[in-house]
């Protein structure tokens, strides 16, 4: 999650004005699950850094055009990142389909793309995202450090000036409220 000083929507419209500095506070923000979406569509980690690239560099050539529906860019940018998904993956299909000896076995290999389950999946995030939002300013802040941003509990206790227990308990308590909701949509 960005600055929690600065909207997705904020940032979005500085990005599409041509600012990098707000376009890479974006990146910052999303990359890691941007990439985490790829990798599980996709399933190797080069392809996915492949689609994590593609992605906001689709990203970069939308956003002044873009007029952002809910308040975070997650959703936006997760679809773009399926799209570069099922893109890379056709790519690759064809790739085996030129390189097969047997050209039915190539299309045996090749994964159809799911779009029940991607729709699931950007359900499943909006979900997961109101109940980030659902959060108090100090638990959305312990969120988007550990879990989108990877810090440690230390580093973010740091961060926030509170203690490495206030940080690992309230992170406990947001995964087990976030596992409520995960369960509640499947």
């Amino acid at each position: 999650m960005p600055n929690p000083l600065r909207s997705d929507a904020e940032l979005a419209a500085r990005a599409g004005g041509g600012s990098e500095l707000a376009f890479r506070e974006i990146y910052r923000a999303y990359a890691r699950p941007v990439y985490w979406l790829a990798y599980g569509i996709v399933g190797n980690a080069a392809d996915a850094e492949d689609v994590l690239q593609e992605t906001f560099l689709v990203a970069w050539r939308k956003l002044p055009h873009l007029t952002l529906a809910g308040d975070s860019l997650l959703p936006w940018l997760a679809t773009i990142c399926r799209f570069q998904a099922a893109n890379a993956a056709r790519r690759s299909q064809r790739e085996r389909h030129r390189t097969a000896s047997d050209p039915d076995e190539a299309e045996r290999i090749a994964a159809p793309v799911d779009v029940a389950q991607q729709v699931a999946d950007a359900q499943l995030v909006e979900a997961i995202l109101a109940e980030v939002a659902g959060l108090g300013s100090l638990d959305r802040e312990i969120f988007r450090l550990c879990a989108a941003e990877g810090f440690g509990y230390q580093a973010a206790a740091d961060a926030l000036g509170v203690s490495h227990g206030a940080v690992r308990n309230r992170l406990s308590r947001i995964r087990t409220r976030l596992r409520t909701t995960v369960r509640e949509e499947s």
